[in-house]
Parts: C-alpha cells; structure tokens; sequence
C-alpha cells in the first residue's frame, strides 16, 4: 500500500482537477469555450465595425451588412482552436495558482486583442476589394495564427518567468511508476 502525505494528495487532486477541466472544456466541439468566447468578439467586432466603416447592420448570430457586404465570422474567424490550445498549454503547466491565473488571463485577452485586430484588418482589406485578400487571408489563418499562439505563448513564459514545461508532472509521474 502506498502512504501518501496530504500535500502530495492535494497536488494529485489539483493536477486531476486541471487535466479535467481540459477535457470538459474540450467536450461538445468546444462548446463551452465557443459560448464564452463567440459573443464577446461578435460584439467587440461589431462596435469597432461601427466605429471604423459607420453604419453597420446586425443581422443576426454572427453576421453583420457593411458597406452593402454581408460578413458572416464562422467559428474559425473567432478562433476557439486557438484559446483552447492556450487553456491547454496553461493548464498543463505546473504553476502555483496566482501566477496560473495572470498567465491565463495574458494569453485569453492577448490573443482577443489579436483576433479583433485581425477581423478588422481583414474586414477592411474584403471591403477595398483587394484582390490578394484570398491568400492573405489563408496564409494569416494557417500561418499567422499559428505562429501568433506559439510566440504569445513563449512572452507568457518570459513574462511569468515560467520554468516549467506543459505536461511536466504527467510525465514525471509516468517515469516514477515505470
């Protein structure tokens, strides 16, 4: 039998506890993170469109008429990959709790300010007509995301003077046990 102290016990439980918040937050396509985060950008997207373009008209979900332009922001343009793939590298990480909270909510509302930036750099080069909007538009969603979530990333670890790597204590335990 194997005696375990209380903050060992405890360590386990809060290692459990994060690795299932993961897994919920993952269930149903993202659904939980979708509906925190899809309403937030739909309407930050739409004051800037208001303020940026004039008048704009709501027309419903996650559609919105420009310029005589229909928009329509799929769950892509919202990028709930890319929070989830943060919440991942967050949670997976052994951190104590005050510094695991203020890298979260650096990653969450880093990666907002991005995304809205995006939308309305892109909304913006759709509505000029610029023919080049197709491939930049695909090169930035492949590519510059991508790249923006790795580098947000490694300024959260430089900021919070992050020592740790992501999946750490899971491996570690493994290499006990084997």
């Amino acid at each position: 039998m194997i005696v375990m102290k209380t903050k060992e016990r405890k360590k386990i439980l809060f290692l459990l506890c994060r690795y299932l918040a993961l897994v919920l937050f993952g269930l149903g396509n993202l659904w939980l993170v979708s509906i925190i985060v899809t309403p937030l950008t739909i309407w930050t997207v739409f004051v800037f469109l208001k303020i940026f373009f004039g008048k704009v008209i709501f027309l419903g979900e996650s559609t919105f008429l420009v310029k005589n332009i229909i928009l329509n922001l799929i769950p892509a343009c919202i990028g709930i990959a890319g929070y989830y793939f943060l919440l991942i590298l967050n949670l997976a990480t052994p951190l104590d709790v005050k510094k695991r909270i203020a890298s979260l909510l650096f990653l969450i509302f880093g990666f907002f300010i991005f995304n809205i930036f995006r939308i309305i750099v892109f909304t913006n080069i759709f509505l000029q007509g610029y023919s080049f909007f197709d491939v930049a538009h695909t090169f930035t969603w492949y590519l510059g995301s991508t790249l923006f979530v790795v580098v947000l990333w490694f300024v959260n670890v430089w900021i919070f003077k992050i020592k740790k790597i992501p999946f750490e204590e899971v491996w570690r335990k493994c290499g006990e046990n084997a």
